[in-house]
């Protein structure tokens, strides 16, 4: 069996590797990667593979990326240690969802729901169609509970025009131009937030479609933005991230 590791966290490659050539004696691991960018590459030079194991959140960025940049005929079992990315996931070829650290029999039954799907090339996605439904049906947050002092509050998503990180907190940014304190992780924020209207440019940032006035070639293949109310920072799309920011400005 032909199969492709997608996996920054080498500890968790290793373990994964252990246990697939303990379950499978005729396993053949192509590659171990451990990014977005190089998984692309990865894909776009070599025949695919005939099952890929590949963590959500990677180096540059999220895996579902890879999706939107190339070709990934292959099916997929996702690991990851976050459950909020489950729905997601069945957006694309996945055959199952693993969370971390990978259950023994889990990750048998997994293998197991994969050779009876055989052949691989065969993938009907119709057999998605409860998840797909799911998908089509979730709720992306309408508001957040902010907090200002010793005082709550909230924002609607829609007065939502940026979120960035900085120095452990993360922050969103009305249409005000005020700035909120949130209790969540960049990670989450992006998990909870409509897609086509939000885009992740980078570890800190999260931008909104309509937030955006200015875009600029900048060097090194990145893209600089200028933003409502962000004139005192540099917003910068990362080179990992550019092409797919581009494919989600013209979806």
């Amino acid at each position: 069996m032909r199969i492709l590791i997608v996996e920054d966290e080498q500890p968790a490659a290793r373990q994964l590797t252990r246990m697939l050539m303990e379950y499978e004696p005729d396993v053949h691991i192509l590659d171990v990667l451990d990014s977005v960018e190089n998984t692309v590459k990865w894909f776009q030079n070599f025949p695919p593979p005939q099952l890929v194991f590949m963590d959500i959140q990677l180096a540059d960025g999220l895996s579902f990326d890879i999706f939107l940049q190339t070709n990934v005929s292959a099916p997929v079992i996702f690991t990851t240690a976050f459950d909020q990315y489950t729905l997601k996931a069945f957006k694309v070829n996945s055959i199952d969802y693993l969370l971390k650290p990978i259950d023994p029999t889990e990750l048998k039954q997994a293998l197991q729901k994969f050779k009876n799907l055989q052949p691989a090339n065969a993938f009907d996605k119709s057999m998605f169609n409860e998840l797909l439904q799911a998908v089509k049906q979730h709720k992306y947050k309408e508001r957040f509970l902010v907090k200002t002092g010793q005082q709550l509050y909230y924002i609607p998503t829609s007065e939502i025009l940026y979120a960035f990180a900085e120095e452990g907190m993360v922050f969103l940014v009305g249409r005000d131009g005020k700035k909120h304190a949130v209790d969540h992780t960049m990670e989450a924020l992006e998990a909870s937030i409509d897609p086509l209207v939000f885009f992740r440019i980078n570890r800190t940032y999260i931008i909104r479609h309509d937030a955006i006035k200015k875009i600029h070639h900048y060097f090194n293949g990145r893209l600089k933005l200028d933003v409502l109310h962000a004139e005192k920072h540099e917003v910068i799309v990362s080179r990992e991230k550019a092409a797919s920011f581009k494919q989600w400005l013209d979806s």
